[in-house]
């Protein structure tokens, strides 16, 4: 459920492919030399939609159905045999995370671990089984991502055939990320959550990239590209693997890459090590922030994500209380009925901006560009020479006046942002009180189980996001009590003076 790498991949909001061009033609490729029955014997359906992400997987024939420690050592077997090196970790079950790599012997804090060799990481260079497949994608220029996605499709449909394939079988089939909820799971389960929002837009980017490699390249090229296999079902899952495997390492000039037996690390908030790529051993290494006893698991760092991006990716959330990167998204909007609204919305559009917006509100608190935004939505028409200055500071795209402070408005701004934190609290609350009465399927105990999984999952993400927003709202109200108390109490002094001139 956890099993990733510390994916460094932090544009979500983009379209994971730009437009290209197909500059090769048909008549100049040879067909891949595979037998047929290697290429064409893998069957789909291909009537799935994105608002049935939580069956389609039942379709996809390779990786594995749970996390079995069978199909581990059987990757550990197979990178024993292809050149990796002694290592002082084993893949065992662990309690965080279903299965994961533990110490076989003391582990020094400061040591390096790993040493994958270039030879057992798949990148963009890696050499398809399939040639002239790699050539059509290749030629026409198609980005590393979904490039990986349609190399890593390619080599799982031909099974024992393909290099890859030990390491194909120990991934999961069905993994628990955003990603594979289905459209009435997310409705369900995250009405409250913001996350919701990221992961309705993953998926369209998703189905929208499959989309453009079908027009441009599948449909031109079916003989190493079939529809039973090249469709958006598998295409899910590449993109899935990838999102919650996939690394950058920064020693390799940013190349991105999945690492086998590294991938099965699981994420610890509190440590702070990450993958990449060592010069002098010639491998990829991650070096331990601490000791490690045998037989305790070994942790990296997916990243500083809040609870929301991990279960965006990675399909599991912390315990509550114990991601110090933890934040919740918190949405805010001009009102309408404001005389200048039509002014503000041109300049927040200017700056890459609109009418609605989400900033993240973090424990520690909120970000500069939150309250340029509030200052903005609440500012007097008197104010407009200030609009700017605002929603380019919202932007975070200016240098200037970072400082930024308008004392004759603070009070509104502050309400204004406890406003959308209560109105945020009050759907969380909703959620919670009603989690317990959700209509679940008990004729099919296989999907009762799933439901209770991401039930559960949505739980833990609601209450670790309404807790935030409980901080916040507790600091707004006493700072507004506070300005309010200041406020009565100089008027008190001036209505006193002013009593005695009398």
């Amino acid at each position: 459920m956890v099993e990733a790498s510390g994916m460094m991949y932090t544009n979500t909001n983009t379209t994971l492919i730009p437009a290209f061009n197909p500059t090769v033609q048909r008549n100049h490729l040879r067909l891949c030399q595979l037998p047929l029955s290697r290429r064409h014997h893998v069957q789909f359906s291909l009537s799935a939609t994105a608002s049935q992400a939580s069956t389609f997987m039942e379709t996809i024939p390779w990786g594995c159905e749970n996390d079995s420690l069978e199909n581990s050592s059987s990757l550990q077997k197979w990178l024993s045999e292809s050149g990796l090196p002694s290592q002082k970790m084993a893949i065992d079950k662990v309690d965080v995370g279903e299965r994961g790599l533990v110490a076989l012997k003391n582990i020094r804090k400061g040591e390096k671990l790993l040493f994958v060799p270039p030879s057992l990481v798949i990148t963009p260079d890696s050499e398809w089984s399939c040639p002239e497949a790699g050539e059509v994608l290749k030629k026409n220029s198609v980005p590393d991502w979904p490039l990986l996605a349609t190399y890593l499709i390619s080599e799982a449909s031909i099974m024992e055939s393909s290099k890859w394939f030990s390491y194909i079988s120990a991934l999961p089939r069905q993994p628990y990320s955003l990603l594979y909820w289905s459209q009435t799971e997310l409705d369900r389960y995250l009405e409250a959550s913001q996350i919701r929002e990221r992961a309705i837009e993953r998926t369209n980017n998703v189905v929208g990239t499959y989309n453009d490699m079908r027009l441009r390249i599948f449909s031109k090229y079916p003989d190493f590209f079939p529809e039973e296999v090249f469709n958006i079902e598998s295409f899910k899952w590449s993109f899935g693997i990838l999102f919650s495997r996939m690394v950058r390492l920064p020693s390799m000039d940013g190349k991105v890459a999945l690492v086998p037996w590294a991938d099965m690390l699981n994420h610890n908030c509190e440590v702070e090590t990450f993958l990449d790529y060592d010069r002098s051993s010639k491998g990829i290494v991650f070096t331990t922030d601490r000791p490690y006893l045998p037989g305790e698991q070994v942790f990296i760092s997916y990243g500083n994500k809040s609870n929301g991006e991990l279960l965006l990716s990675y399909g599991f959330v912390p315990k509550e209380g114990t991601n110090p990167s933890d934040s919740v998204e918190l949405p805010f909007s001009l009102k309408k009925s404001d005389e200048s609204y039509e002014e503000k919305l041109e300049l927040l559009r200017k700056y890459g901006l609109s009418g609605s917006q989400c900033f993240p509100l973090r424990v520690t608190g909120w970000p500069l560009e939150l309250m340029a935004y509030a200052y903005l939505a609440v500012s007097p028409s008197s104010m407009r020479g200030k609009f700017e200055e605002m929603a380019a500071i919202a932007s975070n795209k200016t240098t200037s006046n970072k400082n930024l402070r308008y004392p004759e408005i603070e009070e509104q701004a502050l309400q204004f942002i406890l406003d959308s934190c209560e109105s945020s609290i009050s759907k969380y609350n909703k959620f919670l009180q009603a989690s317990g009465s959700l209509d679940l399927d008990v004729t099919s105990p296989k999907q009762l189980n799933r439901r209770l999984f991401l039930k559960q999952l949505a739980v833990d993400l609601c209450t670790s996001e309404r807790r935030i927003l409980f901080r916040a709202q507790y600091i707004l109200r006493r700072r507004l009590r506070d300005m309010r108390t200041g406020e009565l109490k100089a008027l008190t002094i001036f209505n006193g003076f002013r009593k005695f001139f009398k």
